[in-house]
């Protein structure tokens, strides 16, 4: 279990972490890339719809793999 705020990143102070840091950040960047317009569009206005930001709408995608 991650502490409260912790991002679920790679921890800072270990050692001999830079493979395991790498391939977060690249999964973080591939997960974050910027859709084509017309999905940014869609998506903006379901949020609005369901009344919470983007970025919200965004993360439920990415953690629950759904498309609703």
């Amino acid at each position: 279990m991650t502490a409260t705020g912790h991002n679920g990143g790679p921890p800072l102070e270990d050692e001999g972490t830079a493979w395991r840091s790498w391939v977060w950040k690249r999964a973080h960047k591939k997960a974050w890339k910027t859709p084509p317009r017309e999905v940014a569009l869609r998506r903006l206005a379901r949020a609005e719809e369901l009344g919470i930001t983007y970025k919200e709408y965004t993360l439920e995608i990415l953690e629950r793999g759904k498309y609703r």
